[in-house]
């Protein structure tokens, strides 16, 4: 039942003004908690953690509506280009692995689909990485230059124009399948921006990305794979690493989904501005006839 002030029996106004507030500022100050709720910490196998959240609130916001854990229980990132299904996530080596279902792959063969160029938002804090590379298929000969590159460009790529190289490693040793492209035409690219796999899309079959994963047991050796790399960002910030820090309480970091200021959230109880341990909660009291 709604509290009427008017019927207050305190003995003294202020009284009734300070009780009106003691019992109104838990549900504000809930208001303000609710805005996480409850962050799950992994989405099918994949684990998630600080600065990635898949509910709002939680995490950093500079990764807010970034990732999205599906109804089947996929991790997806949600780019401009489209949705694309993680396969994992380093957060010790910053970066994430995203597979795009449209690139080329080894069943296709020498059939070639419609497809789009990835992208990614220059506005968030990530990257496409460095260690990617790109092969794109039965390229117009008028519009792009295949030739191959010379032994210097491997050491001085940025001296280097943007010719295709017919003669790419990768081309001749595609990942898991090196002739299943029979007859069709490879030549292997680096792009220096999102911008020039649309360009090279534009005269190219299709593409695939491929990234050079580090060997398990020899760590200088680097083993090819489809997929693209990704790289991401962790902000540290003074806040985050006290609300994380265990002598005062293990929190996790996250932000009030409206000013997106920072949040430690405090394994469900409530969110403060600090860290978990000596917090101060406030909770309604009822007055008894």
């Amino acid at each position: 039942m709604a509290y009427n002030p008017s019927s207050c029996s305190c003995f003294h106004h202020s009284f009734c003004l300070l009780f009106i507030i003691l019992i109104s500022f838990p549900y504000f100050f809930l208001t303000k908690a609710q805005a996480a709720g409850h962050c799950r910490t992994s989405c099918g196998t994949i684990p998630i953690s600080y600065p990635f959240g898949i509910d709002d609130g939680c995490g950093s916001p500079y990764y807010r509506h970034i990732l999205v854990c599906s109804d089947s229980g996929f991790l997806e990132l949600r780019t401009p280009s489209g949705r694309y299904q993680v396969r994992s996530i380093s957060y010790s080596d910053p970066h994430m692995i995203v597979t795009d279902p449209f690139m080329w792959s080894c069943q296709d063969g020498h059939h070639f689909r419609a497809t789009r160029p990835f992208s990614l938002d220059t506005s968030t804090h990530l990257t496409l990485s460095s260690q990617n590379d790109y092969l794109f298929f039965n390229c117009s000969e008028e519009r792009v230059i295949v030739q191959p590159k010379p032994i210097f460009c491997e050491r001085f790529p940025d001296r280097c124009d943007s010719t295709c190289d017919s003669a790419s490693y990768l081309c001749r040793h595609l990942p898991g399948c090196a002739t299943a492209l029979g007859g069709s035409s490879c030549c292997s690219y680096l792009p220096k921006a999102t911008e020039s796999l649309r360009l090279m899309l534009k005269y190219c079959a299709s593409y695939a990305s491929i990234y050079w994963r580090t060997g398990v047991n020899a760590p200088d050796d680097q083993v090819p794979e489809y997929g693209i790399r990704v790289d991401f960002d962790i902000p540290v910030t003074t806040d985050c690493l006290q609300c994380q820090d265990m002598k005062k309480g293990g929190g996790s970091c996250g932000f009030d989904t409206q000013s997106q200021s920072f949040l430690c959230l405090c394994n469900q109880r409530s969110n403060v501005t600090t860290y978990c341990n000596g917090m101060l909660v406030f909770k309604p009291f009822h007055l008894h006839s």
